[in-house]
């Protein structure tokens, strides 16, 4: 078992002071599964105080029996190279009573056998406990390797008593389901439908890094799905779940919901908000559908939707940095192209509107708005034709800071002082050259500010909305046009 040398030490420490200890939890679970484990746990039936005998580094700081063990050693047992810096939970044998939260115990108590603790645990396969040090001996009290070479998620003991003890574990369940691809027994599984409700107990943070945990797993859409069979879907994404069984439009093959998960299923980024984009890209269609003529529409679908984004990732307490990505993207994700019809002006201005660093994640997400729909050609040629184009012009000016005269450089050569007119005069000149971007030369643009400088303000601003504002406005229209967008 490939075993971190400075963990191999924490057990041994223990156990030549006089004490039991083991490694313990998920990590025995991943050492099993050939899985490379995250987290690195130890147990003992040293007291809080015995540990810190052991260990005078270490710190306890809780009611809970985890003292915390600032370690640096070798990072993998036999491995000569690398130091690493860790921090190793060392935690006494405990049960728990009472859960009034559905979330912590009310009453912690320090036990003396290893069975008690595992017995706490609380799905099966991480009930497991490993003595390095006695020929790499697995305790397994409640079926956990059974359970993993059967790939079931098992709850120990009275599923019910587990999740009412923290309701969060009904998510990690799924969790856990998604990332092994296990499945779920079936009395489990009953009793987190049968207690989906008490997911209002946990706090929208955890539930937030769970999602993100199963986005980013290799079967995301299955999660959900999971999420949805299991009645948790209705508290987290309660918005997605409008679209079950609402018809499509008749280029699409699913309805609402399913469409969004499939296109989860088959978007080609790795990244978790890409994929949640993916999930929630129309997300607004059963709010924004009518029937004209017999014909299901969606207008404006994607501006609702984007702002039903922000809401729910607002909800969920996610940073404003990932809102704002998202958002963007299930906002921009209709983004008009037709080889012949958009020029590398307009491309120039895409990537002002969505950001040049969001680009690719919008392929990305046509590419599983396509699939999802039941399209089976993932990459047309009109998308290579963008990556081609995006290609071209990645190096072109988009915004003024990469215009070849700045600020600075305009009040030197003009000889006027700072103000709104020296952003106007930027804003023309940077009109000009997303038409033509070999225009970008100080002396040009040195030039064409000494004409703009005779304007007053307002025509200087005027004159930028005709060639900035005008010009966005026009793909807008394309837009619209070719969607039916109002």
């Amino acid at each position: 078992m490939n075993i971190p040398g400075y963990i191999l030490k924490v057990v041994k420490d223990l156990q030549v002071s006089g004490y039991e200890a083991y490694i313990v939890g998920g990590c025995v679970r991943d050492i099993l599964m050939e899985r490379e484990p995250q987290d690195w746990d130890i147990t003992t039936n040293a007291l809080p105080d015995q540990i810190l005998q052991v260990f005078p580094d270490a710190k306890y700081e809780n009611n809970f029996g985890t003292v915390l063990l600032p370690v640096r050693g070798q990072a993998k047992a036999g491995e000569a190279k690398g130091l690493l810096e860790d921090v190793v939970e060392i935690t006494t044998y405990r049960s728990e009573q009472d859960y009034s939260d559905r979330r912590h115990p009310d009453v912690v108590r320090f036990e003396t056998e290893l069975d008690k603790d595992l017995e706490r645990r609380d799905f099966t396969i991480n009930a497991l406990a490993l003595d390095p040090g006695d020929h790499e001996k697995i305790i397994d009290y409640f079926g956990g390797r059974k359970d993993i070479k059967a790939k079931i998620i098992r709850a120990v003991g009275e599923p019910s008593d587990r999740f009412k003890e923290d309701a969060l574990r009904m998510l990690r369940a799924v969790r856990l389901s998604t990332q092994l691809g296990f499945i779920l027994e079936p009395k489990t599984q009953r009793a987190i439908i049968k207690l989906a409700g008490s997911l209002k107990f946990v706090s929208q943070e955890r539930i937030r890094d769970e999602l993100i945990k199963i986005l980013a797993s290799e079967r995301p859409a299955e999660g959900i799905l999971l999420l949805h069979d299991c009645k948790l879907l209705q508290y987290i994404l309660p918005e997605l779940i409008e679209g079950v069984g609402v018809k499509p439009a008749r280029h699409h093959v699913y309805p609402i919901f399913e469409h969004n998960v499939f296109s989860l299923k088959h978007c080609p980024s790795s990244e978790w908000p890409v994929r949640l984009a993916a999930l929630l890209h129309d997300i607004a269609k059963p709010r924004t559908r009518k029937i004209i003529k017999g014909v299901a529409t969606f207008y404006n679908h994607e501006y609702v939707g984007a702002k039903m984004a922000d809401k729910i990732m607002g909800r969920l307490k996610f940073s404003n940095s990932d809102r704002e990505r998202v958002v963007n993207l299930v906002k921009n994700h209709m983004f008009y192209y037709n080889v012949g019809e958009v020029t590398a002006a307009s491309v120039r201005r895409l990537i002002v509107k969505v950001g040049k660093d969001n680009l690719q994640d919008l392929i990305h997400l046509r590419v599983a708005d396509r699939l999802g729909s039941g399209t089976p050609k993932a990459m047309p040629y009109k998308l290579r034709h963008l990556q081609y184009m995006l290609e071209k012009v990645q190096n072109d000016p988009v915004s003024v800071k990469m215009l070849k005269i700045n600020g600075d450089d305009l009040m030197r050569i003009l000889a006027i002082a700072p103000g709104p007119k020296i952003g106007a005069i930027l804003d023309v000149l940077l009109g000009e050259v997303l038409e033509n971007p070999d225009l970008n030369a100080a002396g040009y643009l040195a030039g064409q500010a000494g004409k703009l400088n005779k304007l007053n303000l307002e025509e200087l601003r005027s004159r930028a909305k005709e060639i900035i504002a005008e010009k966005r406005e026009e793909d807008d229209k394309k837009i619209k046009k070719q969607y039916k967008v109002n």
